[in-house]
């Protein structure tokens, strides 16, 4: 059984002390794929990092978090455009609106995210989106860069049914996560109407802890409860919803 983590923070450092530990525990349970997605500049060097020491299952985005557009966002995408001429990545990502913590800066968050669509487009790769209390916002700036050719994943989606349909139709995948098993998640409501070839599994480690953990540090290798409660909402087994969605991973990042 192989099961993929489509955003794990893994350079994050609240694993400075376990972080092989942490990795090595996830791979034994059968978590060998782990997508990592940017911040900003100043994380770049710990992803770097992260790839030499585990080349066979780190794969590395690119991409200014929307929390990191600040009044040097100009700089940081710079950075972006210029690390992406530099060497290869899997996806452009985290990238965004988040207006959660500032409702401020929307204007360059949502410059920000449409010029990274577009270096999307260029280097024909995936997005990674966060959205936090933004889905109109989001939505907007999708549908002024839809194309055939654009595709992603709607990382810890934790909207409405009515706005899985509406990312689906954009060509994203949901990105499924920890929230799926908090008892006011609401996704698991719903998630049953949406076809299993919709979605991938995620943790945002060390974010978002599924239960029995919430509230903890979350790991990669706690991806298997998100697994198991997905296989409970679809009445499948853990290896069904694992095939599935690495798949999907598979289908989304090209490998």
């Amino acid at each position: 059984m192989i099961l993929t983590d489509t955003h794990t923070h893994l350079y994050s450092d609240s694993f400075e002390e376990d972080r092989d530990r942490v990795i090595k525990k996830a791979i034994e349970q059968g978590v060998s794929r782990f997508f990592i997605p940017a911040i900003d500049s100043t994380y770049a060097k710990a992803m770097y990092d992260l790839e030499v020491l585990y080349p066979q299952n780190v794969h590395l985005m690119m991409g200014l978090h929307p929390t990191s557009v600040k009044e040097n966002y100009k700089e940081e995408l710079s950075f972006v455009a210029s690390e992406l001429q530099r060497r290869s990545f899997v996806a452009i990502g985290e990238i965004g609106v988040d207006l959660y913590w500032d409702k401020s800066t929307l204007g360059i968050q949502q410059e920000a995210f449409q010029y990274q669509i577009q270096l999307a487009k260029k280097y024909k790769l995936p997005i990674n989106i966060h959205c936090r209390e933004a889905f109109d916002e989001v939505f907007e700036i999708l549908e002024l860069e839809r194309a055939t050719d654009l595709r992603g994943i709607f990382h810890c989606f934790s909207g409405t049914e009515q706005q899985a349909l509406q990312a689906i139709d954009l060509q994203m995948k949901l990105g499924i996560g920890g929230v799926v098993t908090f008892k006011n998640g609401r996704i698991d409501q719903f998630l049953d109407k949406i076809s299993m070839e919709h979605i991938v599994l995620e943790t945002d480690s060390p974010y978002l802890a599924p239960v029995p953990y919430r509230g903890k540090r979350n790991e990669s290798a706690y991806i298997v409860q998100v697994a198991e409660k997905v296989a409970d909402i679809y009445n499948v087994s853990i290896e069904e919803v694992a095939k599935t969605t690495t798949a999907n991973s598979k289908a989304v990042f090209g490998i």
